[in-house]
């Protein structure tokens, strides 16, 4: 449940910028629901400095020159495959969709997804995803402060600041916000060059 607290206020109560963004799926019959969303990418990358095959450690250089060492675990298949100097890319992607409907309306059950992906080129690497989505039952709003408070489906009641008042609009006591929470951690080792 942290994650949808955490995507419900990155999305409309902590200040990130919101765009508008069609829903994906054909709409159903009646009013079409007010989905918003937002999501950015970050890529990090590092240099293998060190590798101690006996305890599967690699240690690595970011490009800011911090050094880390972390522990290839059995589940980094062709180990055995990394050189000193590789480059290591890591791309982490994140991002939240809220689709608004209206009290009486049915929204989705919640869910859980996770997948993992493996690299199928010669150096160890590939992708990890989750996607969460829950829906939030809109208690109360207070179009003064702005601010918002909603009941989780686990009973929870979590009020939050809104910083852009535009985000309220068309919203009522009652309705429910399903929130759509993606992460995905893609990693790829290149040879040194």
């Amino acid at each position: 449940m942290r994650l949808i607290h955490f995507a419900l206020a990155l999305m409309l109560f902590a200040g990130y910028e919101i765009t508008a963004r069609a829903a994906q799926a054909p709409a159903p019959p009646g009013p079409t629901p007010k989905t918003i969303g937002a999501g950015g990418t970050a890529t990090v990358s590092a240099t293998i400095q060190a590798i101690d095959e006996t305890n599967r450690l690699v240690t690595l250089k970011f490009d800011d020159g911090t050094v880390n060492t972390v522990l290839a675990g059995p589940e980094v298949r062709r180990f055995n495959e990394l050189k000193v100097g590789d480059k290591v890319t890591f791309r982490y992607h994140e991002s939240a969709v809220l689709q608004l409907h209206k009290a009486g309306t049915p929204a989705p059950p919640s869910s859980v997804k996770e997948g993992l992906e493996r690299s199928t080129g010669p150096k160890p690497g590939g992708t990890m995803a989750q996607q969460v989505t829950a829906t939030v039952t809109v208690e109360a709003i207070d179009p003064a402060l702005p601010s918002i408070t909603v009941k989780t489906e686990d009973g929870d009641r979590v009020t939050y600041h809104v910083e852009d008042k535009k985000n309220l609009e068309g919203v009522a006591v009652g309705d429910r916000i399903e929130i759509t929470f993606t992460r995905a951690l893609m990693i790829s080792v290149s040879d040194a060059k």
